[in-house]
C-alpha cells in the first residue's frame, strides 16, 4: 500500500517524507480557489509524489462547479481529480444525482484524467444510491489503514485526520499508481 496525504489551504507546509501521493483541495462551490494549490503541487512534485486535486461540492449549479474546478485546477495529465462529497459548512449537502452529474461533467471536461469520489463511510452507506464513484472510490473511515468498513471496492482510504488527513492507496508501488492515473 502507498502512503499519502490530502491537504487544503490550511496546510501552508507539509512533510513529504514517506509520502507517495498528495491530493490538494483546488476549489469549492462556484467561487473558492485554494490560493496555495500551485505551491502545494510544486512541493509534492518536487518530492516525486503523484499529485491529485479535489473539489468540495456544494448543492446546486453542478455544471458551473465542474467548469470552475476544471478551469482553476492546475492539474496536469496523469494527475488525479476528485470530488469531495460531504456536508458543507452551511449544513447542506449535494444530492446523490448531483454528485453523479458532477463526476460525469468533470470526466467530459477532462477526459484524460481519472476522476474519483471522496466521501466518508456514513455518506457511502446512508446517502449513496447509485454506487457511482467515477474511476474509483476514496473512502474516509477512521479505522486501521487499508481496512475501511465497507463492502465496495476502494482505491484510497483516508484513515485519520490527526495531525492531518492521511491516506493509503491500494497500489503496490508508485509506478503502478502513476500508470493507472495516466489511463
Amino acid at each position: 500500500m502507498l502512503r499519502g496525504i490530502d491537504v487544503s489551504s490550511h496546510q501552508s507546509s507539509f512533510d513529504t517524507d514517506g509520502v507517495d501521493f498528495v491530493i490538494i483541495k483546488a476549489t469549492e462551490g462556484r467561487t473558492y480557489v485554494n490560493p496555495r494549490q500551485t505551491a502545494q503541487a510544486r512541493r509534492a512534485r518536487k518530492a516525486g509524489c503523484l499529485v491529485g486535486f479535489y473539489h468540495f461540492l456544494w448543492p446546486g449549479h453542478i455544471v458551473e462547479q465542474a467548469r470552475h474546478f476544471t478551469r482553476e485546477c492546475p492539474g496536469r495529465p496523469g494527475d488525479l481529480l476528485a470530488v469531495d462529497w460531504e456536508t458543507t459548512g452551511a449544513g447542506t449537502r449535494a444530492g446523490n444525482a448531483e454528485k453523479d452529474r458532477f463526476i460525469r461533467e468533470v470526466k467530459k471536461l477532462r477526459p484524460d484524467h481519472r476522476v474519483l469520489l471522496y466521501c466518508n463511510r456514513h455518506f457511502w452507506l446512508q446517502y449513496d444510491t447509485t454506487s457511482y464513484a467515477g474511476d474509483g472510490l476514496w473512502i474516509a473511515d477512521y479505522v486501521t489503514a487499508g481496512r475501511p468498513r465497507i463492502e465496495a471496492d476502494w482505491l484510497i482510504h483516508q484513515y485519520t485526520d490527526v495531525p492531518l488527513d492521511k491516506d493509503v492507496a491500494d497500489f503496490p508501488d508508485r509506478e503502478r499508481m502513476r500508470a493507472w492515473a495516466s489511463g
